[in-house]
């Protein structure tokens, strides 16, 4: 013998809210951590060169080291220069021996337009190398920032998999659960998968990628269509559920109008609230789950 329960009229305690509270907590705890670790790569891809682009680079940069060392150099030639002949200038002015003064300046006077020549030979050097070192460059970020967009798309598809699998459970789940005293943990596991849809959405709402654009509106389309998937479902499941709590409160089926212990019709709607039985044909009230006579369902 078989006893049935019907857990129509169960009622979620404030016990059992709190515990699901707790779950959807730790649920999300879970969640977030799951959908950090599908980031593929962490960090900025660095660019790869070939060695004749490597080489290029390098030539470049030594260039522009000489190119530095040139001008220090002109700097210094010209200070001594300046220096040089304000002496050879003073020597002349006061009338004194000017012979070793005069050799100092032509000496630092040739110096300076040997480092000044120089300075314009490095400054050719790097203009000459700068075209290969800036092509090499230019080609090794965008293949960087090609394998980044690359890794950063695969990423971006695998939490949106994991987010709208997390949904579809969730739904499922509260769909079997929803007449079983688990109803308040399955109600925890659509928050969490809800909350999560919504983290997901804030992280990539402002990314300016066109084939991210989509995402947001591709979860919340999905999650408009499973959430109205389970609203339907929870409208068929009150439309067998309220007509028998009516029916335990003395109410009409059909209106919830009050109904009478002597009458057969319901005073609100004019409805049959009492029928006979399909086996037994004694009088049962209309949406009881058993007859009172017969007890057949």
């Amino acid at each position: 013998m078989t006893t049935h329960v019907d857990t129509d009229d169960i009622q979620t305690t404030r016990s059992e809210k709190v515990l699901a509270l707790v779950m959807t907590v730790f649920l999300l705890i879970g969640g977030i951590w799951a959908y950090d670790r599908l980031e593929i790569h962490h960090g900025y891809a660095e660019p790869v060169y070939t060695p004749a682009e490597t080489a290029a680079i390098q030539d470049n940069e030594n260039a522009r080291q000489r190119l530095f060392a040139a001008q220090e150099n002109v700097r210094h030639r010209r200070s001594a220069l300046e220096l040089s002949r304000e002496a050879y200038r003073t020597a002349i002015e006061a009338h004194q021996p000017t012979a070793k003064l005069g050799a100092r300046y032509r000496r630092d006077t040739d110096r300076f337009e040997a480092a000044q020549a120089e300075e314009q030979h490095a400054r050719a050097e790097v203009d000459r190398t700068a075209p290969a070192a800036r092509a090499a460059e230019e080609r090794a970020a965008e293949a960087a920032s090609t394998k980044s967009e690359h890794d950063n798309r695969n990423t971006f598809l695998l939490r949106l998999a994991f987010v709208l699998v997390a949904l579809v459970v969730s739904f499922f789940v509260f769909s079997r659960l929803r007449r079983s005293r688990y109803l308040a943990l399955a109600s925890a596991l659509i928050a969490a998968a809800t909350i999560l849809a919504f983290v997901m959405s804030v992280d990539y709402v402002t990314d300016y990628v066109s084939w991210r654009d989509v995402g947001p509106l591709v979860l919340s389309a999905a999650g408009a269509a499973l959430t109205l998937l389970s609203f339907w479902g929870l409208q068929r499941y009150l439309a067998q559920r309220i007509p028998r709590r009516r029916v335990r409160k003395s109410e009409c089926p059909f209106c919830g109008y009050p109904v009478r212990s002597a009458g057969t019709h319901c005073e609100g709607c004019g409805r049959d609230v009492v029928g006979e039985c399909a086996k037994c044909s004694a009088p049962r009230r209309v949406g009881t789950a058993f007859c009172a006579t017969c007890g057949s369902s």
